[in-house]
């Protein structure tokens, strides 16, 4: 169902001001009902795309209301006389919104800012699903197992923290998005460590194609990194699972980290400098797209302070990032011409 539940917990003293303006925002059912002697409770059912204009304006009350709360609750099924003819209804108003089909759909910012926090904590279970995955990938490009390699990829929950650097950049939240990208680097350097351990006990592994293919990087990388980075921003947007594509942002950047921890381990430098150069290009390929991808979309704060900071992070973070990927692209052309 496209449909959610905001439940708004009101003190009485501001519940006539608070309930009248709510009552003009666009509502599919509203009920208000005496949740104690000191509070009101307004149910509010609305369509997904009503959603955020509504936290919006209840995040500017519960800054200044003390016992205001606010709650969103996912709607399954909705049952009503209305929606017997809700089809053809629908029919009826498919030309009107063609355009708004046009747009990029995405859940609420209050929604895409609680995932992003979620996916920038560093948990036991993160941790040991890239050791486990870290393995897997450095014995798949040992024993040149294609196969094995793309089950490590599967497993790897690299695409959350990565995607959340973008997200907090575009909003301008420092402390997110350094919590996003400690939580990136430790995820790298666990793999890093793994790799550099079997690099250093065996040789084994050092000249297949598995290998040698994330020691070399090219231009043809950047449109690989970008398209992993999209495909990421856009499943975060609409809160989708995150395994198939992360499996994508895991092709990006799990097999060469394991390369460039097994030249470190067996002392290949330059070996080793293709594979950084190789990490370094997807990582920030794909932090183009996904900040690209999550300014289109529109995501906005609300408060003066968070605007004007979102104003001025959202733009250096594009053309920071762009400065980067035109060097990355200046050092590969280079590194050709040289060769």
């Amino acid at each position: 169902m496209n449909l959610q539940l905001i439940e708004v917990y009101i003190p009485d003293q501001h519940f006539d001001s608070i309930n009248e303006k709510l009552k003009k925002y666009d509502h599919r059912s509203y009920w208000v009902s005496s949740e104690s002697e000191e509070r009101m409770l307004v149910r509010i059912l609305v369509q997904k795309n009503e959603v955020e204009e509504i936290l919006n304006y209840l995040e500017e009350v519960s800054n200044v209301v003390e016992g205001f709360e606010t709650l969103l609750i996912p709607v399954q099924t909705y049952i009503s006389k209305e929606t017997i003819h809700e089809e053809t209804k629908e029919k009826e108003e498919k030309e009107d919104n063609e355009e708004e089909k046009s747009r990029l759909l995405r859940a609420s910012r209050h929604e895409l800012m609680n995932a992003a926090e979620k996916n920038g904590h560093i948990t036991m279970n993160y941790s040991l699903l890239i050791l486990l995955s870290a393995i897997v990938a450095t014995v798949g490009i040992i024993k040149d197992s294609e196969a094995v390699v793309i089950g490590a990829m599967v497993i790897a929950p690299m695409i959350g923290p990565v995607i959340s650097v973008a997200f907090f950049a575009i909003l301008g939240d420092y402390k997110g998005l350094g919590q996003s990208a400690v939580s990136s680097l430790y995820g790298v350097a666990i793999v890093l460590l793994i790799s550099i351990a079997f690099g250093y006990f065996t040789d084994v592994g050092m000249e297949n194609a598995q290998y040698l293919d994330r020691t070399k990087v090219t231009l043809i990388d950047i449109p690989l990194g970008v398209a992993s980075g999209a495909a990421g921003a856009l499943a975060f947007l609409n809160r989708l699972s995150g395994n198939l594509v992360g499996v994508m942002v895991a092709v990006a950047l799990l097999p060469p980290s394991v390369a460039l921890g097994m030249s470190i381990g067996d002392g290949s430098m330059a070996a080793a400098y293709g594979a950084f150069l190789l990490v370094t290009v997807n990582i920030m390929s794909i932090l183009l797209a996904a900040v690209s991808i999550f300014s289109l979309s529109g995501i906005r704060p609300v408060r003066w302070e968070e605007v004007q900071r979102a104003n001025v992070s959202r733009p250096l973070s594009i053309v920071f990032i762009i400065i980067i990927v035109l060097i990355l692209a200046i050092v590969i052309l280079e590194g050709q011409n040289i060769i």
